[in-house]
C-alpha cells in the first residue's frame, strides 16, 4: 500500500477553487519549495494530476543576450514541469530525482515559454507499485508563437526516503 502524498492531496484539494485562485497557490508552493523557480518567476498554470501546465514569461531576468528565454531557463522550465509531475503521483515515502535531461535547442524562441508535461495511467501505476525505478516523462515546450524551440527528454527515477 502506498504512502499518502502531502502535495498531491494539496493539489487535489485546491483543484476545487476557480482555475485562477489554485494556480495562484500550486506557484505560491512550487516557489517556496524550488527556489530557483521563484527566481525565474515560473507559473504553474493548471494539473489535472496526469497533466500539468507551467509558463515562464519572457523577463529581463530570464533572457539571453539576444532578448530570448535563455537556454538554462527553458531547460529549468522542462524539469520543473517534469518534476512537478512526478512528484504529485509518487507515493510519500519516495523521492524524485531527475537522472537524465536531454535538450537540443532547434529553433530561436520568441516571447513567453510554456511547458506541458504529461504522465500516462500506466506510468502512474508505475511510480505507485515499485520501490525504486525510472520513467519518461514526455514534456513539450513552445514559445509565444505556438513553435517548440527546444526538443526535451527528461527521465526522472525515483527511490525510498530514508
Amino acid at each position: 500500500m502506498s504512502v499518502s502524498n502531502p502535495l498531491r492531496k494539496f493539489v487535489d484539494k485546491i483543484n476545487q477553487y476557480p482555475t485562477q485562485i489554485s494556480a495562484f497557490l500550486m506557484t505560491k508552493v512550487f516557489r517556496h519549495k524550488v527556489k530557483l523557480a521563484g527566481t525565474t518567476s515560473i507559473e504553474v498554470l493548471a494539473t489535472d494530476g496526469l497533466k500539468v501546465v507551467f509558463r515562464m514569461k519572457n523577463r529581463k531576468k530570464v533572457q539571453n543576450h539576444i532578448g530570448s528565454v535563455h537556454a538554462a531557463a527553458m531547460a529549468l522550465l522542462a524539469e520543473s514541469a517534469t518534476g512537478f509531475i512526478v512528484g504529485i503521483n509518487l507515493p510519500g515515502d519516495k523521492l524524485p530525482l531527475i537522472k537524465c535531461m536531454n535538450l537540443n535547442y532547434v529553433k530561436r524562441a520568441t516571447g513567453d515559454m510554456t511547458a506541458i508535461a504529461t504522465l500516462t495511467n500506466e506510468q502512474v501505476a508505475l511510480l505507485n507499485q515499485q520501490d525504486r525505478g525510472e520513467v519518461k516523462v514526455q514534456i513539450k515546450v513552445t514559445d509565444a508563437n505556438g513553435i517548440e524551440p527546444v526538443e526535451c527528454e527528461m527521465i526522472w527515477a525515483w527511490v525510498p526516503k530514508r
